[in-house]
């Protein structure tokens, strides 16, 4: 192991990373443990969505460089993560460091007995407004679900566009999506927000032609107009339009998003994707320079929503957050995001918004004898891929 940049400190002594132990658990998520000499315990949540197994071993890999450091030292440690290895970026890789990053935050924060936002600079809310999801894939139910949710104490939802879809589809298929969107407008009234979802979906010819026709509807914003690698297409496609365009998921860093936010409205980091909380906040912090708005990504599990909320919390320009409380993608495990969390109040939704916690570090206290039960499960995370769709005459298409 290289010698320390910084001599060792004498409090630093008992925040030496001892271990890391990993957790796959239903739906789709791993957990990230790590424990430190003195016993102090941290938490993240490193996962690609299908692809636990890949970041898994990358998690391992660069436990490495992070075993016996003090657990404080998050920036040297992440710029290490990051640069050290000679080969950077990418979602694996990203979603590695981001898991590691959040729980050397926790540990932080417990160390010095104050939740992360306070040791990014303080809150500038006492609360976050949040929404739920509502699917979107078909018309079916998707009014229902959405007053399903307003009667949670959700004041927004988000859904998908569309299903499948042709390269230059039909006039009848956009026709579809503003449909769908009147019928959800209608079920909620004029003051839920209502994120449209087009997931990449939608290619360059018929991208602008949907989004003028969910205009009279009012969206929130419309996420992922294009697909990952178009990104240079956004100029074109915001010029002009009502909506607010909204993109990040499949982003990684900083350096990513730098191309994209002359163009956008919203900015969407993930940070179990994006390099943690330490990233996602310098995301922020950029997104502000150029007027863009802060809604991160999270349709993951209790640890990564606990992080996003620190950075909202944090962040001015941070205006609503994803959950993932009730998702679809649950029903078929019987588990979802409350069941690991010994204190689920800290993400009690009232009158559409979750408030500014008072613990330390993350502030979610992990029932750790369940994780552990549900990591045992064979039907765990490694079991859910994402649906590979395909088109009529048997071409791929986005999912």
């Amino acid at each position: 192991m290289p010698a320390e940049p910084v001599p060792l400190r004498s409090f630093e002594k008992d925040l030496v990373v001892e271990s890391f132990e990993l957790f796959d658990v239903p739906p789709r998520w791993l957990f990230l443990k790590v424990a430190t000499k003195g016993g102090l315990v941290g938490w993240g949540e490193p996962v690609v969505e299908g692809r636990s197994g890949a970041v898994r071993t990358a998690v391992e890999e660069l436990g490495e460089y992070v075993i016996g450091r003090p657990a404080n030292r998050i920036e040297d440690i992440w710029q290490v993560l990051h640069r050290g290895g000679f080969y950077r970026g990418g979602p694996v890789l990203m979603s590695a460091i981001a898991g590691i990053d959040q729980a050397l935050w926790d540990i932080k924060g417990k160390a010095l007995d104050a939740p992360v936002y306070e040791l990014l600079g303080g809150a500038v809310r006492g609360s976050i407004a949040v929404y739920g999801w509502i699917g979107g894939d078909s018309p079916d139910g998707v009014a229902e679900a959405a007053q399903h949710r307003v009667k949670q104490g959700f004041g927004a939802v988000k859904m998908n566009a569309s299903g499948r879809m042709a390269w230059i589809d039909s006039p009848q298929r956009i026709a579809e999506i503003a449909e769908r969107m009147r019928l959800v407008r209608e079920a909620v009234g004029p003051d839920i927000g209502i994120g449209v979802d087009f997931h990449g979906r939608i290619h360059r010819g018929l991208a602008r032609r949907a989004i003028e026709a969910l205009e009279p509807y009012a969206p929130m914003f419309v996420e992922d107009p294009v697909a990952p690698g178009h990104e240079d297409l956004l100029a074109g496609l915001a010029a002009g339009l009502r909506t607010p365009l909204a993109t990040g998921e499949r982003l990684y860093s900083r350096w990513d998003f730098k191309h994209v936010l002359p163009h956008i409205d919203v900015a969407q980091p993930d940070v179990s994707h994006a390099g943690g909380i330490s990233e996602t906040r310098r995301i922020a912090s950029m997104a502000e320079a150029y007027d863009v708005a802060l809604a991160p990504h999270c349709p993951l599990g209790p640890l990564a929503l606990a992080a996003s909320l620190h950075v909202d919390f944090a962040s001015l320009n941070a205006f609503i957050q994803e959950t993932s409380l009730g998702m679809h993608y649950h029903d078929q495990y019987g588990v979802e995001l409350l069941d690991y969390v010994a204190n689920p109040e800290v993400f009690a939704v009232q009158e559409g918004k979750i408030s500014l916690p008072e613990k330390p570090g993350l502030g979610v206290e992990i029932a750790e004898d369940i994780v552990r039960k549900e990591a045992g499960r064979a039907d765990g995370e490694n079991g859910w891929r994402n649906p590979v769709w395909r088109l009529s005459d048997g071409s791929f298409a986005e999912w």
